[in-house]
């Protein structure tokens, strides 16, 4: 696999590199949390297990020893108990239909529509998700089934800076980064005060920080 630099951590970014199955649990917790903290997760989750990560292993553990490993302080994950689950579900269904190696699902895929089904049939890729972890593979990991570009648009559009399929360095971390910003405000802006979702005291109270220090 390439090198890829996604957390921005040396010794995770090179898990992510070197271990597909890493680089799909970091996938599935970029989600309501900095994207650094998400990629590094793998990594960590490694080293509290004290094994390599590996689908089959994963799959026949305890859930709740998982989940202890996700909750451990620091969590893993904003929502370690779900996550914790849906990275169980992943490792399933890698080892029932993949044999437990995760890059069987895009090595020698046969179309670029077949790629992006396999993607969104795993547990937390939605079609967003799955467009950007296509993106991704075209981009950084050279695959490239014909009409890549297509499918995963517009994350695998060239020149862009829309996800964590255009990271490369700290620069484009920043791009990726501001362009998500952007459209935060924009969003905002278009919607109505009277409109938006309450929070409630509960939701507040219970709420981990956005982002945590290493």
């Amino acid at each position: 696999m390439a090198e890829l630099h996604l957390s921005q951590d040396p010794e995770a970014d090179r898990l992510l590199s070197d271990n597909p199955l890493a680089l799909l649990i970091g996938m599935v917790l970029d989600q309501q949390v900095p994207l650094e903290w998400a990629f590094a997760g793998p990594a960590e989750l490694q080293r509290r297990l004290g094994a390599p990560l590996d689908a089959r292993a994963i799959a026949a553990m305890d859930p709740e020893s998982l989940v202890r490993a996700f909750a451990d302080k620091p969590a893993l994950h904003r929502y370690p108990a779900s996550m914790a689950a849906r990275v169980q579900e992943l490792c399933r269904l890698v080892t029932d239909r993949y044999g437990g190696e995760a890059d069987r699902i895009w090595t020698g895929v046969p179309s670029a529509s077949e790629l992006l089904r396999r993607i969104k049939e795993l547990p937390g890729f939605g079609e967003h998700k799955a467009k950007i972890f296509v993106a991704l593979l075209g981009k950084q990991l050279g695959v490239r089934p014909e009409g890549w570009e297509t499918v995963s648009a517009p994350f695998g559009d060239e020149g862009s800076f829309r996800s964590v399929a255009d990271i490369t360095d700290v620069d484009t971390l920043t791009k990726v980064r501001t362009f998500k910003q952007s459209l935060k405000a924009a969003h905002k802006a278009e919607t109505p005060a009277a409109h938006k979702e309450p929070t409630s005291r509960k939701d507040s109270a219970t709420r981990r920080p956005a982002a945590r220090k290493r």
